[in-house]
């Protein structure tokens, strides 16, 4: 005998798989599957809570339990822009330019870049969409003085990752990876809740030691997630700071 939880767990998993339930469809609240299944509400939670863990369906409080939006996977280490790692997977990415001034570079700002104040950047705010849903919010800072020819380019066709992947080399890369709260303008555009849970890449890339640009990307957490595979004959090579153009 199969434990009821297991079926419950089993019959969500296959509409869903199928496409029956799509992205944002509604489950059967607690009370429909407890009569369905003729089980306590514990074997119920017990069965979303793994769908839950899985990624397959997010618990709304006060509205319920829906199917999770597809997620698109991003490889840590890996330095690549938001467009491709969109196409790759199938999906259609487009971009709006929220942002575009040209500022002096403050003290704070030049602690914590490792830079000197006065130096003068691009500022940029970028919303990322994939198939048509928010999918990142993107704050970034470029150094005119080692990316010139960005002062006068509006990234209106190629989004900015995109462009220095393939106008600017570096040689040193740092990610850190964050799990925020959304904030009331953050919630906005990315279309979700105030104080949802998201995911923020912050990444950093040099050139001979100076900043070539300084990026924070804010993902909604039930729409991207960041997978890496790695193999231990490859320690060596993630221990190295990853080769390329900056992102």
């Amino acid at each position: 005998m199969i434990p009821i939880h297991q079926r419950i767990l089993k019959d969500i998993e296959t509409r869903i798989m199928s496409g029956i339930w799509p992205p944002g469809h509604r489950i059967p609240v607690e009370h429909e599957l407890l009569k369905e299944y003729q089980c306590s509400r514990m074997t119920v939670n017990k069965a979303l809570s793994t769908l839950v863990e899985r990624g397959m369906i997010v618990r709304r409080r006060k509205l319920g339990s829906f199917v999770a939006a597809r997620q698109i996977d991003r490889t840590v280490m890996d330095i690549q822009d938001i467009s491709t790692e969109a196409e790759l997977a199938g999906h259609e990415h487009s971009h709006q330019i929220l942002l575009r001034t040209i500022e002096i570079l403050d003290s704070t700002t030049a602690t914590r870049l490792g830079e000197v104040a006065g130096a003068e950047i691009l500022r940029l705010h970028c919303l990322h969409a994939v198939d048509g849903k928010a999918n990142a919010l993107e704050r970034r800072i470029i150094m005119l003085d080692m990316v010139p020819s960005a002062r006068l380019e509006s990234f209106a066709s190629v989004p900015p990752g995109k462009w220095l992947l393939d106008m600017v080399p570096w040689s040193k890369a740092r990610h850190v990876i964050r799990a925020v709260s959304a904030d009331a303008t953050t919630a906005r555009l990315l279309e979700t809740e105030r104080g949802e849970a998201c995911l923020t890449l912050i990444r950093q890339t040099w050139q001979s030691r100076r900043t070539v640009t300084y990026v924070e990307f804010v993902h909604p957490g039930d729409r991207f997630q960041f997978a890496g595979d790695f193999h231990p004959n490859e320690r060596g090579a993630i221990d190295q700071p990853p080769q390329g153009s900056a992102s």
